[in-house]
């Protein structure tokens, strides 16, 4: 097996019997085993490296190559972490030699630290790995097609109409994957549900360009839009934080607002929850892939707090009528978008952290494991078809909402978060407990109707709420 054999991506091109060297008298310790991992020697751009399967048996493996053959069985997962870890330009950058073609020495090699196992790492590469086997696979489904295109005797009319017909679907996905380069059609179609209708909101004023109140409608859209991203992102940690037995200063101020003030949490508290929550006395016992880093980091830099503090001033002096909304100038609304804009991108982990509305649950008591139906409420539309997954993780799952991790680990968001039909507009929609005149409500994270709190305040109770 030559150098030439192992593609940028790791993969082993099959045997040629016509043009491989075919030899049978290689002694047996050179013989390469599944499992083994061959690495470049030779380097030009970035180091090479393969695993070797059963498929690609028998072989033995020229100079240019190095084996290393692990010393016990690797997972799947850790085997790709050392593959990446060895395509990486660390281990380039131990070469030597000329601008064109450099060299890796055994020595080098002996004192390099391989990664240890890392399931949530190496799944995220998972992931990476199975979209870009995807994407390949629909560019050589369309590279096919139009090769074939004089595979048959027709005419070039035919030839259009059979292109035409048969390339349908490769240019849909074409067109779908063309939108995600768009972040407008991102946050609408993959955000959070109250995060997406709001911006929808935002687009949808936008557009309205051309009334005599189109500025102040946007500008207050924007600024709607901004609250429920923070609100909604501050709930989550409290959410979350509370299934962990973790609080913070502000957590503890929200939920005391909830049981004992006299009017409820606003913009200031959702942004000293998201600031504070990274400090929390454990937060360091918690696992690396747990959603609550992620929130942690959302306003933690000085850019992330001009912005918040931007859009919460603005949203301030609108609420206590501090300026003529009519008169909004566009460079106070551009303003806005844009630090609306930043937050949202800081934001994006979002799109990747479901939110499930679980309608129904039915326990196989063979295969211990719940049966879950539920609703994914992600993008701006709450009309959505009904799932269905099976869970057999620690304990029983409840017809609640709930918030699915990258690892489909389901952490329970009631009664911080609660989903229901309004009663003001009959429309699914999430809620959070608030308070005003010392009155306890119920308010919607996505159009803003409130409402007395109509839930068993029993479950306040039991999280300090009440």
């Amino acid at each position: 097996m030559w150098l030439k054999n192992i593609g940028r991506d790791g993969a082993i091109a099959e045997p040629d019997t016509e043009v491989d060297d075919w030899r049978s008298d290689a002694p047996e310790r050179l013989h390469l085993r599944a499992g083994d991992i061959l690495l470049s020697s030779v380097i030009s751009g970035r180091p090479k490296a393969a695993l070797v399967q059963e498929a690609d048996l028998p072989a033995v493996a020229v100079r240019s190559l190095f084996v290393l053959r692990p010393a016990k069985p690797l997972s799947a997962e850790h085997a790709r972490l050392i593959l990446a870890f060895l395509r990486s330009d660390t281990v380039g950058a131990l070469a030597a030699g000329s601008s064109f073609q450099q060299h890796l020495r055994l020595s080098q090699l002996k004192a390099l630290e391989l990664p240890n196992e890392d399931q949530a790492l190496s799944a995220a590469l998972a992931d990476l790995a199975a979209a870009g086997q995807r994407l390949g696979g629909m560019a050589a489904e369309a590279g096919a097609l139009a090769e074939s295109v004089f595979d048959r005797s027709t005419s070039l009319g035919d030839a259009r109409r059979l292109i035409i017909a048969t390339g349908q679907l490769t240019r849909l996905r074409s067109i779908a994957a063309a939108q995600l380069d768009d972040p407008d059609f991102i946050v609408r179609t993959r955000y959070p549900y109250p995060i997406a209708l709001r911006w929808r909101n935002v687009e949808a004023q936008k557009s309205a360009e051309g009334r005599d109140d189109a500025q102040a409608n946007e500008y207050a859209a924007v600024l709607k839009a901004a609250e429920t991203l923070l609100g909604y992102s501050a709930l989550l940690t409290i959410a979350l934080a509370h299934e962990a037995g973790i609080s913070c200063k502000a957590i503890r101020g929200f939920k005391r607002k909830i049981a004992t003030g006299l009017g409820g949490p606003g913009f200031g508290d959702w942004q000293r929850i998201l600031q504070q929550i990274a400090a929390a006395e454990g937060m360091s016992g918690l696992s690396p892939e747990h959603p609550l880093h992620e929130l942690a980091v959302l306003l933690a830099d000085d850019d992330a707090e001009v912005a918040c503090q931007s859009l919460g001033t603005k949203r301030n002096s609108k609420a206590h009528g501090r300026e003529d909304l009519p008169a909004v100038t566009a460079s106070k609304l551009n303003e806005a978008h844009d630090s609306l804009r930043f937050l949202l991108n800081r934001a994006r982990f979002l799109a990747d952290l479901q939110l499930l509305d679980v309608t129904n649950v039915v326990w196989d008591r063979h295969e211990q494991s719940d049966t879950v139906t539920f609703r994914r409420l992600m993008g701006d539309h709450p009309v959505v078809p009904t799932e269905n997954l099976c869970h057999a993780g620690p304990g029983r799952i409840a017809t609640n909402l709930y918030l699915a991790d990258r690892d489909q680990g389901l952490h329970p968001l009631s009664p911080f978060l609660t989903c229901e039909n309004c009663e003001g507009c009959a429309t699914l929609s999430l809620f959070h407990a608030d308070k005003e005149q010392g009155e306890l409500l119920q308010t919607s994270l996505d159009h803003g109707h409130f409402y007395p709190y109509r839930a068993d305040e029993r479950a306040l109770r039991a999280v300090g709420l009440r």
